[in-house]
């Protein structure tokens, strides 16, 4: 197994209804991380990119092909990953087994997606068929109102009330404020979460992300390559971990049981491939689509027992400047949930910490971040451990 370096990095800003189209921003991200590499396109041998909805949103498949010949990539290795809304994160595990496996030297991996465009009916009968179809069609159910209910468990069986998930919302959204490319820059504060829409009670509109458009990549090669190339002033990125895990697409077990199996184990095997634990992560990009997954993916993975993650939020740890900084860039909440580009948009902002270029937003002494995006209600949980070294 060869080591992995991640030597590019490339994102388009998050938007709403300007994209043109979901191959286009894909091109865009793409060029720019490997503009940001320093390597020749030729020199690339595969593209993997991670999407959910444009068959179903834009009539568009075969994603990665098209990106692939836009971007001067003709005749590579190239396949679209769909794994719902940790597709961008899937399409990153493809690429780092085909370069630690020995397959590729160089692959570029991208996560793209284009929902804004549609009307909001439609936009949300596509994000739910990453639920359990059964479940779905007999209940009428969305993801906010999955996420509803799982809150109103949440808040019920640790006594908790809806102030206490805030802090979430609230330590994402002072974040994305110094981001110039979130789609939320406004800051957050109590009143202002609390004054905001309910969506099905007891979840509100700050408990939620905003529909976007955005694509986020990264150039991965081997160590015997990535050493050949100027470090530029800033230390290299090593991939220490890339774990998955799969749970049942079904709602009822995550609200019943208030845990993220797949998470759960997704997060173990990371540390015990990296050879790390919880206590040596110095940044966590969440999968932080609703306050209560949140809470969920701290406890899952190690950060708080359960029901104690708000303590955290609460307490400050979350900040920039405590213990677990999250969401450093604003997150699925304010940078905006792009669905399938979520993942590499975790990845990229992770790197400039490490890299130590998150300008405002940078994580004093960040040396190791980890990344978690999550498919559904948790049906596919991808693990990333990131190291500057």
């Amino acid at each position: 197994m060869s080591e992995v370096c991640i030597i590019g990095v490339g994102q388009t800003p998050v938007t709403r209804r300007q994209a043109p189209s979901a191959g286009e921003l894909g091109n865009a991200a793409i060029k720019r991380a490997i503009e940001n590499a320093g390597v020749e396109p030729k020199a690339i041998s595969a593209l993997y990119l991670g999407n959910m909805t444009a068959g179903l949103l834009e009539h568009q498949q075969q994603l990665a092909s098209l990106c692939a010949n836009a971007c001067g990539l003709t005749g590579v290795e190239a396949f679209t990953l769909e794994a719902s809304c940790a597709s961008g994160a899937a399409a990153l595990r493809i690429g780092y087994m085909a370069v630690a496996g020995g397959f590729h030297d160089l692959v570029a991996v991208c996560g793209v997606e284009r929902l804004s465009h549609a009307p909001r009916g439609e936009c949300t009968r596509a994000l739910a068929v990453a639920a359990d179809r059964d479940e779905t069609s007999r209940f009428g159910e969305s993801f906010v109102g999955l996420n509803a209910a799982l809150m109103r468990r949440y808040l019920l069986t640790h006594d908790l009330s809806p102030e206490d998930l805030a802090p979430f919302a609230i330590t994402a959204h002072d974040n994305g404020a110094n981001n110039p490319r979130a789609l939320l820059r406004k800051p957050l504060d109590m009143d202002g979460y609390l004054s905001s829409r309910m969506l099905a009670d007891p979840l509100r509109l700050m408990d939620a992300p905003p529909i976007c458009d955005g694509a986020a990549a990264v150039i991965l090669a081997t160590a015997r390559l990535a050493r050949t190339l100027p470090a530029r002033g800033s230390p290299r990125v090593w991939i220490r971990a890339s774990a998955a895990a799969s749970d049942t697409l079904t709602a009822r077990n995550c609200i019943a049981e208030l845990r993220l199996p797949a998470a759960e184990r997704s997060s173990r095997r990371a540390y015990r491939q990296a050879g790390l634990d919880a206590r040596d992560i110095d940044l966590f990009e969440a999968h932080d689509a609703f306050t209560v997954i949140t809470a969920l993916s701290l406890e899952s993975s190690g950060f708080a027992a359960r029901g104690q993650a708000v303590r955290l939020g609460k307490e400050g740890a979350l900040a920039l400047d405590g213990r677990l900084p999250i969401s450093t860039m604003g997150g699925l909440k304010s940078r905006g949930h792009p669905v399938g580009a979520t993942g590499l948009y975790q990845v990229v902002e992770a790197v400039q910490q490490l890299r130590g270029t998150a300008g405002k937003n940078q994580v004093e002494d960040a040396r190791v971040a980890m990344t978690q995006n999550l498919g559904g209600m948790g049906a596919t949980a991808i693990t990333h451990v990131l190291e500057a070294a």
